[in-house]
């Protein structure tokens, strides 16, 4: 099959600069996904490079591609010169040295003599934090481009496999990978002026219409690896207004993570003597934590723990509301997720176990419900809980979430969602840990339920029509930008 495949690339490559105006439309498209889903400066490896197009439109700090077909090879180097390393190889057998961020694999899998092993060898070149974008045709267009090819308005095809979702997600599954994202794309293959952005932005994003798309996306990660090596420290990052009865309590209760605990307490402009408090109680304690404090230079929960990240030098953090409503005592869990490589991002959730009665009002119940189905719909993974505070992630993948959500602007005072976004952009496994969900023994909640349920409505939506429907601009996204 190999050399009837080199034969058909090999003639593609010396058509190629008569290609069809739909099918240069279609890789256009295909390029602009890649480039959302794919941050520039990273490194990436694609196979099946072609033309070098794709590998040559997304900014890599390094971008390597491997091609079947040594004319494809060469118009690759011609066409993107010196920015792309370019080499005859193929996905199944081809072993390169050192691992990548970015592995893309775009309508390969379709001539693969064995999948499994094409996806085996694909491991071999990932790290801990590698994501493979998978893209293949579903099979629901078969027959379509089957009668696209008989009136000659598409080439003839080499014989290659039709996968289903299932299929690929199986064969990921096998070869030591775990899906992360999985949708459909491209309602509208071709370039048509307002039509297509309609149907490849929007409707595409639609139930049903989301069984269409021409091409099938899957983003997937090395299966659960430790992404940690050796004793880990741990940085908990307490915002706190108005909660100067909680201040010792969250001290004695906030258990030991890792090697090191450093717990940061970040007052923010309160009414009671919560300041005083902090320092008073941190001056005296004597237990087996760092502990240090600082209040934050502007207003709302995200300037607090922007700030308090900022401070932090554990290799994980976590956010451990003052109100201490989400006990201290289930951190443990979300750092056995973390640094185990089960999570990536550990999303507290309130809503799977009974709250205690006076925990959180009927109408907050259903906007939190609410508002977890719409996050899931926008984030393309499951989340139950999207507002629960404790929230817990590596440093070193905050860094990186910081530069990706730039491009979302200074629209969150809360944090959580800019947290969720950036974790989604960066195709990090959220996962939730559920949490036993308190009655407050000290002060009130400083959430207003109309006034903020109307701010996270009007962030909900920003969210749907950039993230999910749109491209996104470039703008910064760090308190006090």
């Amino acid at each position: 099959m190999s050399e009837e495949l080199i034969r058909h690339f090999n003639d593609r490559a010396d058509r190629q600069p008569a290609d069809s105006w739909w099918r240069r439309g279609y890789h256009r498209q295909i390029l602009a996904i890649h480039r959302h889903r794919i941050p520039p400066g990273e490194t990436v490896l694609e196979w099946g490079c072609g033309d070098g197009a794709l590998l040559g439109g997304l900014a890599a700090s390094r971008a390597v591609g491997l091609d079947l077909s040594d004319r494809m090879v060469a118009l690759a180097r011609k066409s993107q010169g010196d920015t792309c390393e370019f080499a005859q190889g193929d996905m199944q057998g081809t072993r390169l040295e050192g691992t990548f961020d970015h592995l893309i694999s775009c309508m390969v899998s379709g001539y693969q003599t064995d999948i499994q092993a094409a996806l085996e060898n694909a491991r071999l070149h990932a790290h801990p934090r590698t994501r493979l974008h998978l893209t293949s045709l579903n099979t629901v267009w078969k027959p379509i481009l089957r009668l696209c090819e008989k009136i000659g308005l598409i080439s003839p095809q080499p014989q290659t496999n039709w996968l289903s979702r299932d299929d690929l997600e199986n064969l990921l599954e096998l070869a030591g990978w775990e899906v992360v994202l999985s949708r459909t794309e491209q309602l509208c293959p071709l370039d048509i002026p307002l039509l297509s952005t309609f149907c490849n932005r929007f409707l595409v994003r639609l139930p049903v219409f989301n069984w269409f798309g021409l091409s099938l996306m899957l983003t997937a990660r090395p299966r659960t690896v430790p992404v940690l090596d050796g004793a880990v420290s741990c940085s908990v990052i307490v915002p706190v207004r108005n909660e100067a009865g909680n201040i010792r309590a969250a001290l004695e209760r906030i258990p030991v993570l890792g090697r090191r605990t450093e717990v940061i307490f970040v007052e923010g402009n309160s009414k009671d003597d919560t300041w005083e408090t902090v320092r008073r109680e941190c001056a005296a304690y004597t237990g087996p934590h760092l502990v240090s404090f600082c209040q934050q230079p502007g207003k709302g929960k995200w300037d607090a723990v922007f700030t308090g990240f900022a401070r932090a030098t554990g290799d994980v953090l976590v956010i451990q509301d003052g109100d201490l409503t989400a006990p201290p005592e289930d951190l443990p869990k979300f750092f056995e997720a973390v640094t185990s490589g089960r999570a990536e991002f550990a999303n507290g959730s309130r809503l799977v176990y009974p709250m205690e009665q006076g925990a959180m009002r009927f109408l907050n119940l259903l906007g939190n419900k609410f508002f977890a189905m719409a996050l899931t719909f926008v984030l393309g993974q499951p989340v139950k809980d999207s507002l629960c505070g404790t929230k817990m992630l590596l440093r070193r993948d905050y860094q990186r979430l910081l530069l990706r959500i730039r491009e979302l602007g200074d629209f969150d005072p809360f944090g959580d969602f800019n947290l969720l976004f950036g974790s989604a952009l960066l195709n990090l496994r959220i996962r939730d840990i559920p949490v036993r969900y308190r009655d407050r023994t000290y002060g009130e909640t400083n959430i207003s339920r109309w006034k903020h349920g109307l701010m996270l409505l009007r962030m909900t939506c920003f969210a749907a029509i950039h993230i999910r429907f749109f491209r996104l601009r470039g703008r910064a996204a760090t308190p006090g930008s």
